[in-house]
């Protein structure tokens, strides 16, 4: 692979080594400090590398900088936004393994003993790696390709454009933010202090993913209060919360949970349960690609709790029910702009791009509907979330290479 940014791979791999996993049971902005830190962090490499106007904004927390136009006209402000965080999984001393020139067929060991591999017939993603250079974890950790990938090729492509001044780019506008993978990240976002006049997140998966469709999703918090008295004398008295909480599961569609679904399916997931006779909690996600799908999904749980509380007492089941993020192509619809944009980047370097509908969400999806067209872009991560995460050297190189394609293209809309 010719290197055409050698801070690229160094940065993301000194990036994920650093503990940046977010909190969904914290009430502060940014739910944990060790996001905070690392913000900072990258507060200090923005200005070292030369971008402007570089501050961590007082109530959103994201960390924004600037890149003035070295145009002499006016072209739209492109931004990039991309989160720091990383999901619900062990992300303590990640150390990353680097296998050079993977064959394509190959069996990756991850940790020493073997336990946890990465087998092209269990992952078959990995058949479109040969010969290119992947980064794992060690078995023990997530990666932090999700979106550490991303932070890296945002900062990378801000970093290339400085130091080549004869590539003309108008002003490019970053958003570097927390807490994306616990849903809240952009609820504070604020479109007119970020100042761009259209934007992609920086966090898709492998190569070619152009995403302008989401889930619409819902979070769900059940709480069960159970009745516990001695099991000898229980009988029409004792209430079970572990049993109410089966049959809440119970009452739920069978088949529509994640495992089972693809496509445009939706599902109800459940996260965690916990719990003892006396009192038990559940935490769900709901999602589906249509809003009238999520409120069906709603009123079946709202059904479900009625049920449960008409045969076990009043306030036996409880619910905390919200919505998160609907599906952004209500917005998209009428920037396809946007979109065309990045399908010509993607054309130009080669790239077919995949715009199947994500089963998931971004920052973007919020964001969208806060007046601020903002569809996803590859950041090359696969498996995200888990032991199993890898990232190629390529697609991250690719992925920069799109950013600048896109600083290239915008150089042709003149306002």
């Amino acid at each position: 692979m010719t290197v055409k940014y050698e801070k690229l791979i160094p940065r993301f791999l000194g990036y994920v080594k650093q503990n940046t996993r977010s909190d969904e049971n914290s009430t502060t902005v940014p739910s944990t400090n060790r996001e905070l830190v690392f913000l900072k962090k990258l507060e200090t490499e923005l200005k070292e590398i030369g971008m402007q106007n570089v501050r961590i904004h007082p109530v959103n927390s994201y960390l924004l900088a600037e890149l003035p136009s070295n145009l002499d006209y006016d072209v739209p402000v492109l931004g990039l936004i991309s989160h720091v965080d990383t999901a619900d999984f062990n992300s303590e001393n990640i150390k990353p393994k680097i296998v050079e020139n993977y064959d394509g067929k190959s069996v990756i060991k991850l940790d020493e003993a073997g336990e946890f591999t990465l087998d092209p017939k269990v992952f078959p993603s990995l058949l479109n790696y040969a010969d290119q250079t992947l980064i794992t974890t060690s078995g023990d950790t997530l990666l932090g390709s999700d979106d550490k990938s991303g932070v890296s090729e945002v900062i990378t492509s801000m970093e290339y454009l400085i130091n080549h001044p004869e590539v003309k780019h108008g002003k490019i506008v970053i958003g570097l933010g927390p807490d994306e993978e616990i849903g809240t990240g952009a609820d504070k976002f604020d479109v007119q202090d970020f100042g761009a006049d259209f934007a992609y997140t920086v966090d898709g998966g492998p190569v070619g993913q152009l995403e302008y469709e989401t889930f619409c999703a819902a979070g769900l918090k059940v709480h069960i209060t159970g009745k516990d008295v001695h099991p000898g004398s229980a009988k029409d008295i004792m209430i079970n919360a572990l049993r109410v909480a089966n049959d809440f599961q119970n009452d739920l569609p069978e088949d529509e949970v994640p495992e089972k679904t693809d496509g445009r399916d939706g599902f109800f997931h459940l996260l965690s349960l916990s719990g003892t006779v006396d009192e038990a909690e559940m935490s769900y996600i709901i999602r589906d690609f249509e809003r009238q799908g999520l409120e069906d999904r709603k009123t079946k749980i709202n059904n479900i709790v009625s049920k449960l509380n008409s045969k076990y007492g009043d306030g036996t089941v409880t619910i905390d029910m919200n919505d998160q993020y609907y599906n952004m192509i209500d917005i998209m619809k009428d920037h396809m702009d946007v979109v065309k944009i990045a399908e010509k980047a993607m054309a130009n370097l080669n790239i077919k791009p995949d715009e199947a509908p994500v089963r998931g969400g971004t920052d973007g999806s919020k964001i969208s509907f806060m007046g601020l067209p903002t569809p996803n872009l590859f950041a090359g991560g696969e498996n995200m979330h888990g032991r199993y995460e890898y990232v190629a050297e390529e697609s991250m190189e690719l992925a920069t290479d799109v950013i600048l394609e896109i600083v290239k293209l915008n150089n042709d809309r003149k306002k």
